[in-house]
């Protein structure tokens, strides 16, 4: 079963400003998460009563999963220092 992955644009901002060899691997990141949502690694944000982290070297990768509809949807992203102050 494959989830239809969607970033908010103010990741694709995010995103767009890091380097190619992070974007690379964030990448990498997003068709895990299409292919499963929950990967091995994956917490719950508590606090947020849908929002899920993953971790992806240095960086984290803020995203809500819709199961009804299939859809995963990236909220934030970036470097860990920073990433839950803009969220």
């Amino acid at each position: 079963m494959t989830y239809k992955l969607s970033l908010k644009p103010l990741a694709e901002k995010q995103f767009a400003k890091l380097s190619k060899t992070i974007q690379k691997r964030l990448f990498a990141a997003f068709l895990t998460l299409s292919d499963n949502p929950r990967p091995h690694g994956s917490l719950k944000l508590q606090g947020h009563p849908d929002c899920y982290r993953v971790r992806v070297g240095d960086y984290r990768i803020v995203y809500t999963i819709d199961d009804q509809q299939l859809k995963v949807l990236v909220l934030t992203l970036g470097h860990r220092q920073d990433i839950y102050d803009k969220f």
